[in-house]
């Protein structure tokens, strides 16, 4: 996702500052500015968000835990009640929660997974996240930049949008894949929303292009 949003948004900047007439070198210039700007917000985006919902975590479980000590016996047959509904008998959830809950720390863990879908021993890494968003992010938005470090005008234009199908077409049917619905549906979604951004920002670039002129 990190790979297409830097696709989307870098060629479409591209091809809006191309279509306002501006020369390669500042086109060039735009791209790349853009891509290393984007990379670097959306890594620090990711990392602030990942933080936060860690610590939301961690506090979450801190309460869960004060209540375990301070409110054992309703704990007990709270986690009781869960597990009837996973189709325990009465007497063996009622077993199960007590053996659960000798421990704390474990009795912790199982009540937020439970009761809240957190797994407390498996958080996201905010830095690794940080990371790959920075370099997927970068990866995309360099692609459209590539056909200005050789060429220029129209010729820098048609590539730079060739490349940037390819790449579409290609995120879309790993994304596909991934989603296991249709490959093809899915890469033609994901060139249209591209072409349509990549048009939308051309005529931008085309009035303000005539409007600065």
């Amino acid at each position: 996702f990190g790979f297409s949003d830097g696709l989307v948004s870098n060629v479409s900047l591209i091809i809006g500052f191309a279509a306002g007439g501006v020369g390669p070198d500042i086109v060039r210039l735009a791209g790349i500015a853009a891509a290393v700007a984007g990379a670097a917000s959306m890594a620090a985006g990711e990392w602030v968000s990942i933080s936060a919902q860690n610590d939301l975590v961690k506090r979450e479980m801190a309460l869960e835990l004060r209540e375990l000590k301070l409110h054992p016996e309703a704990e007990t047959s709270e986690l009781a009640a869960m597990y009837r509904q996973h189709g325990m008998s009465r007497e063996q959830a009622a077993a199960s929660a007590k053996e659960v809950m000798r421990d704390p720390e474990r009795a912790v863990i199982v009540h937020a997974r439970e009761e809240f879908g957190l797994d407390a021993g498996n958080l996201p890494n905010p830095i690794q996240i940080g990371l790959i968003s920075l370099l997927t992010f970068l990866a995309g938005a360099m692609l459209p930049v590539l056909p200005w470090l050789f060429s220029s005008g129209n010729t820098a234009r048609f590539l730079s949008v060739a490349v940037a199908i390819v790449a579409a077409t290609v995120a879309g049917y790993a994304i596909g894949q991934q989603a296991e619905r249709s490959k093809i549906s899915s890469a033609v979604r994901q060139v249209a929303i591209m072409l349509l951004a990549v048009g939308v920002t051309y005529l931008i670039g085309r009035l303000v292009g005539v409007s600065l002129n």
